[in-house]
């Protein structure tokens, strides 16, 4: 009597293992470039997909090399989200085999070009775009920080939303998600615009200049001390810290990408407090909210 009891179990566990091995039984992997990416994608999709970063913590896109096996599973994903405008996204993403999967999430920003230096480079950009007279962009293409701004990321928010509703068109749910996460982008929106403008700060000094649209759209302006990867020349250096201990400017912001002691000669200049900021931040809306709270409060 047991040969045709263990025969029933040993059937039963085939059958159970048949089915779990069945195609699209097992979560779906999506990919991002960067960590802040993740953060929009998961608050629309919940724990439907699994998300998967090419950019690791602490990692710099300007550096990033992704391995054989990411790119392998890049070519297996449904979906690629990026940004489409950072130098290796450009240069991996020319490989994938089916570009209709790949969503450039800056589509419909107003992009920033020029150059990094403080000059305003007459209003316009190297090809010819109009700048907000305050702005600087990149002399070697397109600023790509849009992650940095909450009017930029609603932008994005509604590109990945419509990526994923022409994927899964049957789930109502990613709507809703996609209309809550619209509703914290508007609340951080306000609540920016409402700290800078009742802060009266004019503008900030920060090392890499990666808040270039949060500066355009909040109406201050951003002094970067490093232009193009290099660093400023003694007088440009020299013109920073004699404005800021005019203006009682007290912070300068790093990037944790990028070591400390190269900010902390020029604070002692400036008598200022370096504070270190991740723009790469996964957590983004908390993340901007922290960073206006340092440029606003004494």
């Amino acid at each position: 009597m047991r040969k045709p009891f263990i025969y029933c179990i040993a059937l039963l566990s085939a059958i159970l293992a048949g089915c779990a091995e069945k195609p699209g039984t097992s979560k779906e992997t999506c990919y991002v470039s960067i960590l802040p990416i993740r953060y929009i994608v998961q608050e629309i999709v919940g724990t439907d997909l699994n998300i998967e970063v090419l950019v690791p913590p602490g990692a710099s896109p300007e550096t990033f090399e992704p391995t054989p096996k990411q790119f392998v599973k890049l070519q297996q994903a449904p979906l690629i989200f990026n940004v489409g405008l950072i130098d290796f996204e450009t240069t991996l993403l020319a490989k994938i085999q089916n570009p209709a999967k790949i969503v450039d999430l800056s589509r419909g920003i107003q992009l920033i070009e020029g150059t990094c230096a403080h000059g305003k480079n007459n209003g316009r950009s190297d090809k010819g775009l109009e700048l907000p007279e305050h702005e600087h962009g990149h002399d070697h293409g397109v600023d790509p920080h849009v992650w940095t701004s909450p009017k930029a990321l609603k932008i994005m928010a509604e590109n990945v939303f419509t990526a994923i509703h022409e994927q899964y068109p049957d789930s109502v749910k990613y709507r809703d998600n996609f209309e809550r996460l619209i509703q914290k982008i508007d609340e951080l929106d306000a609540r920016t615009r409402q700290k800078i403008e009742l802060s009266g700060v004019k503008y900030f000094i920060v090392y890499h200049p990666a808040l270039t649209y949060y500066a355009r759209d909040y109406g201050i302006q951003q002094v970067a001390i490093e232009t193009d990867g290099k660093e400023p020349s003694a007088r440009q250096l020299a013109e920073i810290i004699r404005n800021a201990r005019k203006d009682k400017v007290r912070k300068i912001f790093y990037q944790n990408q990028f070591p400390k002691s190269v900010v902390e000669v020029i604070a002692q200049d400036m008598e200022a407090e370096y504070i270190e900021i991740d723009p790469l931040d996964e957590q983004v809306l908390e993340n901007i909210d922290r960073i206006t709270d340092l440029i606003t409060q004494p």
